[in-house]
């Protein structure tokens, strides 16, 4: 996960918005959202090389997803990152003691972010700081640094959404995802310095990155109405954003749910 939106209580009809775009090379193979046959009750796509994944939600209403941290030469960690998503959506401990709990072993891992919630309850942590905070009500963004780091792209899907937090459900998927696939670039005196090359920076800034061999793969839209109900939306792309479908799924959250 490359960009991520997440609006905790923000909206009349929604306790919970997300919307997401996984950046990733083309050729890693991947499994488009589904639930889970070796966790059920884990709906969300699946990377097939750490099979973890990058963005995922369980039938208790758990949400979760993770962004790499751009340290070009920093340390790898041992285990796969996408790990920590699926140990979040099989435990029972609430998002801020899961992330607290996650510092004790965060140094295991390449840089990352995870934010976690379920119901009230909004935590992030990131190794790269090694920070963890419970959050309130509000609208955050995340990319590839630190939370609400004003990258061009997390600032303009942020400001995108704050003309979107009244609209009725069909409108309000539509024009997130309209967000999500927009191609503008920033200037270059808005792009941030993380030890890439220039050109580089250029092509990885728009909200949506359209290229052959790395890029956009999916656009993730989430929502958890005030009954209840989790609607799950996963739009995915090939190289140069040829669209390969969309997943559509709708369910009454259990708190039992194991």
């Amino acid at each position: 996960m490359c960009l991520l939106l997440v609006a905790l209580d923000t909206h009349p009809d929604y306790a919970l918005v997300v919307a997401a775009n996984r950046d990733e090379f083309h050729e890693r193979a991947a499994a488009p959202a589904d639930f889970w046959t070796d966790a059920p009750d884990i709906l969300g796509g699946r990377d097939l090389e750490g099979m973890g994944t990058w963005l995922a939600v369980n039938r208790r209403g758990a949400f979760a997803a993770i962004t790499n941290v751009r340290v070009p030469g920093g340390a790898l960690g041992t285990r796969s990152r996408g790990l920590i998503i699926s140990d979040f959506l099989t435990d029972t401990r609430p998002p801020s003691r899961f992330v607290e709990d996650l510092t004790a072993t965060g140094q295991t891992y390449s840089g990352f972010n995870i934010i976690a919630s379920q119901g009230a309850d909004l935590a992030w942590y990131s190794n790269f700081v090694d920070e963890h905070r419970t959050l309130g009500a509000g609208v955050y963004g995340l990319s590839n640094h630190l939370l609400d780091t004003p990258w061009p792209k997390v600032r303009r899907l942020k400001h995108a959404f704050d003309k979107l937090d009244v609209l009725p459900e069909d409108e309000l998927v539509c024009a997130l995802f309209d967000a999500l696939a927009s191609e503008q670039a920033a200037p270059d005196p808005e792009l941030p310095a993380t030890g890439l090359d220039l050109a580089y920076e250029r092509i990885l800034s728009p909200i949506f990155i359209n290229g052959d061999h790395y890029g956009t793969r999916c656009s993730t839209v989430v929502l958890i109405d005030r009954h209840q109900q989790l609607t799950f939306i996963e739009r995915r792309f090939g190289p140069h954003k040829t669209f390969l479908g969309e997943r559509t799924f709708r369910f009454e959250i259990d708190p039992g749910a194991t």
